[in-house]
């Protein structure tokens, strides 16, 4: 991992060269570096590539120095990847021109109904309403309320038959 070093009179091949071996040392680590960061395989090889494309910008700069060449790669990859994660690109945004053309289902009519339902059932006597509520809401058999209850099935019945025949009229009398 020792810095490369290239003289003024480095020709263009040479420098290629310099880049080549650059690769071939650091590749592997910025690699699962930018894998452990981004825990995406291909967006990691892009990221990688991305770095070493700045290190081929700044060849001059970056084989004359007297730092870390590895250190500079990995600051390099860090900053793709923070640039990478903030973007639209990870919140999955599109610029596009045409606004999707998706309609969401109107819960109105469903939360005014159950505005009604919550209205008329507190106008029910406690146990009507307990009967309903544990036959409609929690699925119960008649039998199963009364032993829930402690009363017999009949009772069950009954007061299933008249809290359902009270919200009928209040029902009738509530859209009036």
């Amino acid at each position: 991992m020792t810095p490369l070093v290239a003289t003024d009179e480095t020709a263009p091949s040479s420098v290629s060269r310099a880049l080549d071996d650059l690769v071939r040392e650091h590749n592997s680590a910025l690699f699962a570096y930018a894998r452990t960061m981004l825990t995406d395989h291909h967006l990691a090889e892009d990221v990688v590539q991305e770095a070493f494309i700045k290190a081929w910008h700044h060849a001059d700069r970056l084989l004359n120095q007297e730092g870390s060449v590895r250190g500079w790669l990995l600051k390099v990859t860090r900053n793709l990847i923070i640039d990478r994660m903030r973007s639209a690109y990870a919140r999955r945004e599109a610029l596009t021109r045409d606004i999707p053309d998706t309609a969401l289902r109107d819960e109105t009519d469903s939360l005014l109904l159950s505005l009604d339902v919550a209205s008329l059932l507190r106008d029910l006597s406690p146990e009507h309403r307990e009967a309903l509520v544990l036959i409609y809401i929690y699925g119960r058999t008649a039998d199963e309320v009364s032993h829930l209850l402690g009363i017999p099935a009949g009772t069950v019945k009954s007061r299933h038959h008249y809290a359902l025949r009270g919200l009928r009229r209040m029902h009738a009398g509530y859209r009036s």
